[in-house]
């Protein structure tokens, strides 16, 4: 079986993000970029499975510049067989939304025939959560989404997944071909060693367009503006019970 990933690259998680002086989105140049934290997650499960036997090989996929090629160089150090790179220049003003995605995605999976799609449930610089659930609508495939544990029954071609809601743990069985988004506490990702970094220069990494795949992504929504929000007064000592509840009452106008 094969098992396909997306990964996005994403400002990396320690960097402080700033908004660009004319206010048209997130200032990126000259600035760390890495792989989106869950989709680290999403390529590691992706491995576990093909090391325990349930999947033979792992592609991975994504949308992007051509310097999302070094967040599929990752990939692939990590383990992955080889790549998928989809390549669209963003444009600040029209952003590549999740339905977009999800068409290209899907149109990949048609090509490639996974049985198993697996994705990070959100990514950190738009955290929309929307991309895995519309793959897998397009696709007409069964959906597990926020897995905190996944099992694979290759003769029976289900999944089992465990995922987490508010009343507990939620567990459901999907049958295959089906998609999965990662949640935090599915899997710590395994660093990539020298040795597979050097390796995944060889690997291969298969170039397309958006419109070799017959997708369409002219968006239909425009940003106009990007503000930061606002920054936080600073707090005040108070000395007494009696003058907390003064500006409870009379200044923050709570009580």
């Amino acid at each position: 079986m094969k098992i396909l990933v997306a990964v996005k690259r994403v400002v990396d998680y320690a960097v402080k993000v700033r908004v660009r002086p004319d206010r048209t989105g997130v200032e990126t140049a000259n600035v760390k970029m890495s792989m989106n934290p869950f989709c680290e997650i999403a390529v590691e499960e992706a491995l576990r499975l093909r090391e325990a036997g349930a999947a033979a090989e792992v592609v991975a996929a994504t949308v992007g510049p051509a310097q999302s090629a070094d967040t599929l160089r990752t990939a692939l150090a990590m383990g992955a067989d080889r790549a998928v790179h989809v390549l669209h220049d963003p444009d600040p003003a029209r952003p590549l939304l999740p339905l977009a995605v999800a068409k290209i995605l899907r149109a990949v999976a048609l090509q490639e025939k996974p049985g198993l799609v697996i994705l990070g449930k959100q990514a950190i610089d738009d955290d929309c959560n929307q991309t895995g659930q519309m793959l897998a609508g397009l696709l007409q495939w069964p959906q597990g989404t926020f897995a905190s544990k996944v099992i694979l029954d290759t003769e029976k071609q289900k999944a089992t997944v465990e995922r987490e809601v508010d009343g507990g743990i939620e567990t459901i069985c999907l049958d295959l071909p089906a998609v999965i988004t990662t949640d935090l506490r599915l899997n710590q990702p395994r660093y990539a060693t020298l040795p597979n970094i050097m390796k995944a220069k060889s690997k291969v990494i298969k170039k397309v367009a958006p419109g070799d795949l017959g997708v369409d992504i002219r968006s239909d929504m425009e940003v106009i503006e990007v503000n930061e929000p606002p920054k936080r007064k600073a707090g005040v000592i108070l000395s007494s019970v009696d003058e907390l509840l003064d500006k409870l009452k009379n200044e923050a106008g709570v009580l």
